[in-house]
């Protein structure tokens, strides 16, 4: 997991931020108690550290803390060969997958292929990534949803993050992108993907016991 912590360093482009945060061990103590008693039963735990955010009007999308990194470890214990990423945020998948090494210590992934389409994202991360890792990640500036990839191209992970926050409405652009890339990747997922089809499926079964009842 380490292998995904943010090296991506602070800056400012438009109204998208990096900066680094502090959490001290009175913040980790008051988040451990509420991550216990949280009601939701999914309460999330930050250990106390130092962590990197990006941040969108002030206001933080996401971190490299172990909570939300653990959100991502399905694709980075998969990777392999060719990757491609829909969405760079601080590249805390893109850092594991291109850092990641098989049983005989060798670099298990050949080369991540990141689509974003975000230019302000751009600035911040990318030429971090192409000045620490060269020819082995390729970014292209473009929307996933709508990107056609290249009739040769095969992936052998593809994963894709490009919401900013978990809900039932993201079912859909996943099918889309489930759809649209499926058949060139030998392994696909989608951030929070079973997560939401779960939700969708339990508030189905409410709304049916409203009915009857």
């Amino acid at each position: 997991m380490d292998d995904m912590r943010s090296s991506v360093p602070e800056g400012v482009s438009g109204n998208w931020e990096v900066k680094k945060f502090i959490v001290s061990d009175e913040d980790a103590e008051f988040n451990m108690m509420r991550s216990i008693y949280s009601s939701s039963g999914s309460g999330r735990y930050v250990p106390a550290g130092q962590y990197t955010g990006l941040y969108v009007n002030g206001q933080v999308m996401m971190s490299d803390t172990p909570d939300e990194l653990s959100d991502h470890y399905q694709p980075l214990s998969v990777a392999s060969g060719i990757c491609l990423v829909s969405g760079l945020g601080l590249g805390c998948v893109v850092e594991g997958m291109l850092e990641k090494r098989d049983s005989q210590g060798r670099l298990a992934v050949d080369k991540v292929i990141v689509l974003e389409k975000s230019k302000d994202i751009l600035n911040l991360v990318e030429s971090h990534f192409v000045d620490r890792y060269g020819d082995r990640i390729e970014v292209r500036n473009v929307d996933a949803l709508e990107y056609k990839p290249p009739r040769e191209e095969r992936y052998d992970v593809v994963w894709h993050d490009i919401w900013l926050h978990l809900c039932e409405d993201n079912l859909e652009e996943m099918t889309i992108l489930h759809r649209r890339y499926g058949r060139k990747a030998d392994w696909q997922g989608s951030w929070g993907r079973e997560i939401l089809k779960r939700r969708r499926q339990q508030n189905r079964r409410n709304d049916r016991r409203g009915f009857f009842f």
